[in-house]
């Protein structure tokens, strides 16, 4: 096998007769040499059938179930534990990160390139939010790590199989599969493309969502946020700033006892410094307890190949 295509999909009913339309078409020039794998992410949709009544046109695509909705991350790492291919193509099924790169892509890995990844010079059809978040995040996430992660980037990508095997010996379970691929090493390099509206179904990262995937990134690749707790006040300081105009209006206006301003304002101004600096500490120890667990990160619950035919790996 030359070339694993990994999707994983959750609540994608609508999107995935389009995305198998796409791939069957960049996949052609391989022949039998090329593997489609949709990840179902626990849906709730009949994402699941979709996949099946696609199986049944295309011999390339293999469909796996998860037992369970496990994330975005955890889906994509079942789907590469099951890739066959020597080159491994990863993206979403919103098809807003173009397949038709792949070729160009393969050639940049024939130049001796171990892992090619998409950067977006262009986000259209998101909103200032959204790019302002995105700009946010990657700088701050590289002003905290330790490892320099490619700014404007996500999952789209192509990597070669040893590149592949060494991230997926790694064995944390809150998984940034982009910064692990990037603290990887190898041979790397970007290709820039513009990032298309989605035009089929709702994002599945809402502002909740992208907050603790921001949280797991940041605390997978970096120590600094325990080594600066005490530092990162920002919060505190600005509650401290309404306490103070409040106890100046206060002092003013109702004549308190002498004292009580400064007695409220060091409080707050403390108070908040530890609960800033518990939180950081709750993060990281979360992220210890996990670990500690040791679960498998996924069940398979269907396949649309049978066990007996191909095993399908998992890690434990």
């Amino acid at each position: 096998m030359l070339i694993s295509v990994v999707v994983p999909c959750m609540n994608e009913e609508a999107s995935i007769p389009h995305l198998v339309d796409r791939l069957v078409q960049v996949v052609a020039p391989y022949g039998d040499r090329a593997e489609i794998l949709l990840v179902d992410d626990g849906s709730t949709d009949a994402t699941w059938a979709a996949i099946e009544k696609a199986r049944a046109t295309c011999s390339h695509l293999r469909g796996i179930r998860l037992s369970a909705n496990r994330g975005h991350q955890i889906a994509l790492t079942a789907g590469l534990e099951a890739a066959q291919g020597e080159r491994i193509f990863m993206l979403d099924a919103d098809l807003q990160d173009p397949p038709e790169l792949l070729g160009d892509m393969m050639g940049m890995m024939d130049r001796g390139y171990d892992v090619v990844y998409g950067r977006r010079s262009e986000r259209q059809g998101e909103t200032v939010f959204k790019r302002a978040t995105a700009w946010v995040f990657y700088r701050a996430l590289n002003a905290m790590s330790d490892i320099d992660i490619p700014r404007d980037t996500g999952d789209f990508r192509l990597v070669s199989r040893k590149t592949l095997d060494a991230v997926l010996s790694m064995p944390e379970r809150a998984r940034f599969v982009r910064g692990m691929f990037a603290w990887a090493g190898f041979r790397q390099i970007g290709i820039e493309y513009a990032r298309a509206p989605r035009t089929l179904g709702d994002t599945k990262y809402p502002l909740r969502k992208m907050m603790r995937f921001a949280v797991d990134a940041m605390t997978a690749f970096s120590t600094k946020p325990l080594k600066f707790a005490t530092r990162m006040s920002f919060a505190s300081l600005g509650f401290s700033a309404l306490m103070m105009i409040y106890v100046v209006h206060s002092l003013i206006v109702y004549q308190t006892a002498p004292g009580w301003a400064s007695v409220v304002l060091v409080i707050s101004l403390f108070s908040g410094v530890q609960l800033l600096t518990l939180g950081i500490l709750g993060e990281y120890i979360g992220r210890l307890y996990v670990e500690a667990k040791n679960r498998p990160l996924y069940f398979v619950s269907e396949d649309t190949r049978s066990a007996e035919m191909l095993p399908l790996r998992k890690v434990v």
